[in-house]
């Protein structure tokens, strides 16, 4: 097994990668666009809301911003085909890069689309737009190309539900959480990481991974300050791998994080950092965290690092 080698179960992230354009956040929202600057969001959005504020985070978590994480919450915002009752712009940088509205939303930004959507995970799913509509909740989300990676239409923002402008208290800590036990049983674990996630999913693997043949696909568990995918791949029934999805924004804090918890990175490349005698790799090419048991990350150096 290679880093670049583990398969995607119906991979909504990079399906959408081929998509550039987000024509329907511009013609519902007045004209605003991703990458913008929340002077300019805030500006069209006014001229359309209720009332608007800013919420400015002290510290970032949001797995896009690097230095600046902004959140622009609105209110009663006037569509073509209804009033949101709410919606949350998040910034990263001050660039606009994720989208989320609720109360009235489904019936406002979906109910008179002409498409077919996909479904996945209960979201109804509009690869055009990369639009992620939740009937249940009356809840729609509008990702980027670099917000679909870290899956992150599985988050909610909590400005957004919440009238509390504190931040969330999600786990800092980078390191293994203790219930990824590298080594055990399927049988044991997977009880363990359906109580620390918010939904899971077994997938059966096609064979191209000689190490693993099941890999279980946990959303919303708590790893380096924020709620994440992790993908943990089981061979011969023991969980020798797990890739935890992240974003590119917050390689830096990750790092720090893991030095703190490991110390120095015992070896780095351009695409790689790697921590605890090869059991961690911080991979930068594509924003992960890789845990791996000591036989396999001793493997991975010899065979992949050619150490």
């Amino acid at each position: 097994m290679k880093p670049n080698q583990y398969t995607w179960i119906f991979s909504v992230a990079l399906a959408f990668l081929s998509f550039s354009t987000y024509a329907q956040v511009e013609s519902v929202f007045n004209g605003i666009s991703f990458n913008e600057s929340i002077k300019t969001v805030q500006q069209k959005l006014d001229a359309i809301s209720e009332s608007s504020k800013i919420i400015s985070i002290k510290i970032p978590s949001f797995p896009l911003a690097k230095d600046k994480e902004e959140h622009l919450i609105c209110t009663n915002i006037k569509t073509s085909n209804g009033i949101i009752a709410k919606a949350a712009f998040s910034f990263s940088d001050d660039k606009l890069s994720f989208i989320e509205a609720r109360g009235n939303a489904i019936k406002s930004l979906i109910e008179t689309r002409k498409d077919t959507a996909m479904v996945y995970l209960g979201f109804k799913v509009y690869r055009a737009d990369m639009l992620f509509a939740d009937p249940k909740t009356d809840n729609v989300k509008f990702l980027t190309k670099e917000a679909a990676h870290p899956n992150l239409f599985m988050w909610s923002n909590p400005y957004l539900i919440s009238n509390d402008d504190t931040n969330p208290e999600y786990n800092a800590s980078a390191i293994i959480p203790d219930f990824l036990k590298m080594g055990a049983d399927m049988d044991e674990l997977k009880p363990l990481i359906e109580a620390n996630s918010t939904l899971t999913q077994t997938q059966q693997l096609d064979g191209s991974d000689p190490n693993a043949q099941v890999q279980i696909n946990a959303f919303g568990v708590q790893y380096a300050g924020f709620p994440r995918k992790i993908e943990a791949r089981f061979g011969d029934n023991k969980l020798n791998a797990v890739w935890i999805l992240t974003g590119k924004g917050e390689e830096d804090r990750i790092r720090q994080k893991l030095i703190s918890a490991y110390g120095e990175p015992i070896f780095k490349t351009e695409d790689w950092e790697i921590f605890n005698n090869w059991q961690i790799g911080l991979r930068k090419d594509k924003p992960e965290v890789l845990l791996l048991t000591q036989k396999i990350g001793l493997e991975y150096k010899k065979d992949f690092f050619k150490q």
